[in-house]
């Protein structure tokens, strides 16, 4: 076995978390969880057999194995790593994630999120499965997907997507946006495309007019408030742009929102 199938869009349940010692009591280890994920990092050389697949354990490392899976560890000494044992839920995306490999520049994050969630459990347990979550993300992420169509966005383009969500109530011009993430115009506009289909000024209008939608139908903020809060202070123009993009007035927009 080489990667496994995990969902992650729910808070994993958390059944153990702690630091194992193996080695001591001999030098071979073979078991399963039959219901649980065990999620470990290693500090150690090892090797690790999961399903028949072999692998090596280096210092810096984490595994993920998923429920019933044989695993066969071979200790060459006194070993220590941190686990969980944990469920993880049915719904969600499907992620293919490495049975095992290399932390790399996450490494510390990682070993803060499972040392915090230790120190939390069980006293914590829902800060612990906070962090243990927070982890299995980060671990999902560490290895570049195989398929080139779900292939991560360029990085241009994705800090262009974080600055614009940070900065939705500021005047936001292309140019500007293309300097600060260190490409041309012309590039930003060609790479945005292909990512996510649409020009950066149509992606910019949309992003406002969703968080003006979310405000007028969420909350009691005064229309003139929510239309700055999405960067467009003119009533006029913030009007004209919810009828034409949202299809009502804003006041259409809130007097429509649900009766709680």
């Amino acid at each position: 076995m080489h990667t496994v199938i995990a969902r992650l869009d729910e808070p994993p349940e958390l059944a153990a978390v702690g630091i194992g010692v193996h080695g001591p009591a001999g030098h071979v280890d073979v078991f399963s969880l039959p219901d649980l994920w065990q999620l470990h990092l290693y500090s150690y050389d090892a090797d690790l057999t999961v399903d028949g697949t072999e692998h090596s354990i280096r210092p810096g490392r984490v595994s993920l194995v998923p429920p019933g899976t044989e695993v066969r560890y071979r200790y060459r000494g006194r070993s220590e790593h941190l686990y969980v044992h944990l469920r993880l839920g049915a719904r969600g995306a499907a992620t293919s994630i490495p049975v095992i490999q290399p932390a790399g520049p996450e490494l510390d994050f990682l070993a803060v999120q499972l040392r915090q969630a230790l120190a939390a459990w069980p006293h914590t347990p829902s800060r612990a499965v906070a962090e243990v979550w927070g982890a299995l993300w980060r671990v999902a992420r560490l290895a570049p997907p195989q398929d080139r169509s779900a292939q991560a966005v360029h990085p241009a383009v994705a800090a262009a997507v974080a600055l614009i969500e940070a900065r939705l109530t500021e005047p936001l011009a292309v140019p500007e946006i293309a300097k600060t993430v260190g490409v041309s115009h012309n590039h930003l506009t060609r790479l945005f495309r292909a990512a996510t289909g649409e020009t950066v000024v149509g992606y910019i209008r949309a992003r406002r007019m969703e968080r003006a939608r979310h405000f007028l139908r969420a909350t009691t903020l005064s229309i003139p408030a929510v239309a700055a809060s999405v960067g467009i202070p003119d009533l006029q123009a913030f009007n004209k742009t919810c009828r034409r993009e949202l299809g009502a007035s804003p006041r259409g927009i809130r007097a429509a929102r649900p009766v709680p």
